[in-house]
């Protein structure tokens, strides 16, 4: 699947691309010949072997500007936006802090608007192009603990409907990509420490994103809903 040669030259952007999902796609993608896009808050600029790394601050929306305009200017057209930037900060709401929740909604509904933005203005003009967004079960199912996170990802996949029903006939496919509990570093300022074992391997999330990137024409897909083996957890 990997060495499939229709990536070749197709471009693919990425944001939160230096951890967790966002990280192993681009690794994934990196074997396949498309031209990479790369945006996170922990990278400086650099161009090299079609891989272009960029700053990049979902909250800032001269940043999400710069960081559309800079890949337009390098390859020209962007044929694969996937938003996969995203923060969670767990507890009761009633415990919750108003700071933490603002954060949440700013990182992961706010951000990827303006992602889907600017990025869907550019393939709506070339009436084609394909916006994958991360959202995660805790954005169809309520679980305790995760209000805020919740409140942003509910949202997002509410927004990512909205963009289905506007862009479908204007040649923009919108994937909602739904994961349960995912073994990566999302967890690392999460205190208890969960149990990462019985989760879902990032590369096992990239795999799925390389085939929605990969997939036939012909059809589109909406939605899809990747689970632990035991469930949500």
């Amino acid at each position: 699947m990997e060495s499939n040669a229709r990536l070749k030259g197709k471009t693919i952007a990425i944001t939160g691309a230096s951890k967790g999902i966002g990280k192993e796609t681009a690794w994934l993608l990196k074997k396949s010949g498309a031209n990479l896009v790369l945006g996170s808050r922990s990278y400086t600029n650099n161009f090299s072997n079609n891989i272009l790394e960029l700053h990049l601050d979902v909250e800032d929306e001269q940043s999400v500007k710069k960081f559309h305009e800079q890949a337009v200017e390098t390859f020209g057209k962007i044929d694969t936006l996937i938003n996969s930037a995203g923060v969670g900060i767990f507890g009761s709401v009633l415990d919750s802090s108003t700071e933490d929740f603002d954060q949440m909604i700013s990182v992961n509904l706010r951000g990827t608007y303006l992602l889907s933005r600017y990025f869907g203005q550019h393939m709506v003009e070339l009436r084609t192009g394909h916006i994958i967004n991360l959202v995660s079960v805790a954005g169809t199912t309520a679980l305790p603990g995760c209000g805020g996170y919740s409140a942003s990802k509910f949202g997002l996949q509410g927004l990512t409907k909205v963009m289905q029903a506007e862009l479908r006939q204007r040649g923009v496919q919108v994937t909602s990509v739904i994961p349960g509990a995912v073994s990566s570093s999302f967890w690392e300022n999460i205190e208890p420490k969960p149990d990462l074992s019985d989760m879902i391997p990032t590369e096992t999330v990239a795999k799925h994103l390389f085939y929605l990137i990969n997939q036939d024409t012909g059809a589109n897909i909406d939605e899809i809903t990747i689970m632990p083996p035991l469930g949500i957890l």
